[in-house]
């Protein structure tokens, strides 16, 4: 087996695993909510809903941004090999992210009435943030543990502590749910966030990390780069979240809350369904990268068949909601959101141009840039903000679905330019290949959608669909030997 064919590999195994784990913490998720709705009705979602938030909103803010930042330094110490150096930085992570959680619970502890006041306009959860405030502590210290696992690229592990967690954290908090109602949320967030810290501390300690003494200047010094770069990453996502924030406020002043729900529902199918294969890729990539970033050739090589990869994935999923949409959204929401399905449209386009700017977006990170990712996230925000505001002022929802792809078309092009022109970056044929008949294929099945009836639309839709499977399996199978690892499977399978 080749280098590369290795490489792919990696790629393929970390994203069915941890894309498996995404598919099973959203399904966790969906039946958490089920029994909150069920067991405390819209009320109690709604102050759990509140609660939650702006816990999160103040994580956002004390964290650093720890839990990006910091895989780069963990995996650049697991690239030298130097067991040292290794515990040097797992030992000056550990310690300021008891620091940074201390730092939010004291925040919310402070706090607690101030936030219960803006929160619910009353000082009735006063005491709830004030138990909440422990919350963020061991939030924190599970991010340091699943953080070493991340940036050790100990997958296995770091894909058993998140199914675990959510599994374990379920069955907690639905009996306190039931015997205690919404007396129990407070009690149900505290003891899932203790439970999901001890999981993260259980499998964190099967790895051996060498003992040794780090003196206070080496925490500082070493922490400077996390806390710097965390902090820019903290600002980025919260610029996004403002960005969000704002549209959300400027929909519902120009059509009411019905098309803010709509947009919220729409955006939760492309982000959540289809982010997850992000999610899932980054957990590896980001270290892989950071592990390499040194070496212009390998990073050139790391990025081009992470591109390759998510194309390929990526681009059968996205034919399949362009054709069956409305059969989508019927089965996860209801008849009565069918009015997202033209956002949809546009924006399924929009995510092949995402999973390029994505791709190549890491190269700032892992090479510590943290000034120029600010200033790149910062540019793109400012014209996607632009975009969504005048595309839905003149074509609804509909024109959120074009701004989303117009947006990522534009920041593909900026985020190449910079990788280009600062780190020689440069897309090798083979991707262009698979970019250009993929995209081809999407824009076909688009126009099929928009201009046929059915059942037209659907026969043309479904073979469309076909030959990107066929031929991401084809590219697939070129990379990684996809035929085999199919056979390898099912003789193994037959062998119990």
């Amino acid at each position: 087996m080749t280098d590369q064919q290795t490489s792919y590999r990696q790629i393929m195994k970390a994203t069915s695993i941890f894309g498996g784990v995404q598919v099973f913490t959203i399904f966790v998720a969906i039946i958490k909510s089920k029994f909150i709705a069920v067991l405390l009705g819209p009320a109690g979602m709604g102050i759990s809903g509140l609660l939650t938030s702006t816990t999160g909103l103040i994580n956002g803010l004390t964290n650093f941004g720890l839990g990006t930042s910091a895989v780069k330094d963990v995996a650049a110490a697991n690239a030298t090999g130097d067991e040292t150096r290794i515990a040097t930085i797992v030992t000056v992570l550990q310690r300021w992210v008891w620091i940074t959680g201390v730092l939010g619970a004291l925040v919310t502890l402070i706090f607690a009435h101030w936030l219960s006041l803006l929160t619910f306009g009353n000082a009735d959860y006063t005491i709830a943030f004030i138990w909440l405030a422990i919350t963020l502590l061991l939030q924190q210290l599970t991010t340091g543990r699943l953080v070493v696992l991340q940036g050790l690229r100990k997958l296995s592990y770091l894909a058993k502590a998140n199914m675990s967690g959510s599994i374990i954290g379920l069955f907690v908090a639905v009996p306190l749910y039931y015997f205690l109602g919404i007396g129990g949320i407070v009690p149900a967030l505290m003891a899932s966030s203790a439970t999901a810290m001890l999981l993260a501390w259980y499998f964190a300690r099967k790895v051996p990390i060498k003992s040794i003494q780090v003196t206070r200047f080496q925490t500082v010094e070493e922490g400077k780069g996390m806390l710097r770069m965390g902090f820019i990453i903290s600002l980025t996502g919260l610029i996004g979240l403002g960005v969000a924030y704002v549209v959300r406020i400027y929909i519902n002043h120009q059509d009411g809350v019905a098309d803010v729900g709509l947009y919220n529902a729409g955006f939760a199918i492309i982000n959540t369904y289809v982010g997850l294969v992000f999610t899932a890729m980054g957990t590896d990539y980001y270290p892989r990268l950071a592990g390499v970033a040194s070496d212009r050739k390998k990073t050139n090589q790391a990025i081009n068949q992470q591109a390759e990869i998510a194309i390929l994935i990526l681009a059968p999923i996205l034919i399949v909601f362009l054709v069956y949409i409305n059969w989508v959204v019927i089965l996860l929401y209801s008849t009565k959101f069918i009015g997202v399905s033209g956002m949809i449209h546009w924006a399924a386009l929009g995510i092949l141009f995402k999973a390029v700017s994505w791709s190549i977006a890491f190269i700032l990170l892992a090479k510590g840039a943290s000034k120029l990712f600010f200033w790149n996230e910062l540019i793109t925000n400012i014209y996607l903000l632009v975009f969504n505001l005048i595309f839905y002022r003149y074509f609804g929802l509909t024109g959120l679905g074009f701004s989303f792809l117009l947006g990522y078309f534009f920041y593909a092009i900026q985020v190449y330019m910079v990788a280009k022109l600062k780190y020689a970056f440069a897309f090798d044929t083979s991707f262009y290949k698979v970019f250009g008949i993929q995209m081809a294929l999407g824009v076909a099945a688009f126009v099929v959608i928009k201009t046929t009836i059915s059942p037209v639309n659907y026969v043309v839709g479904t073979l469309l669909i076909l030959l990107s499977s066929f031929y991401s399996f084809k590219e697939l199978d070129k990379r990684i030997g996809l035929k085999g690892v199919f056979v390898s499977a099912i003789n193994k399978y037959t062998k119990r």
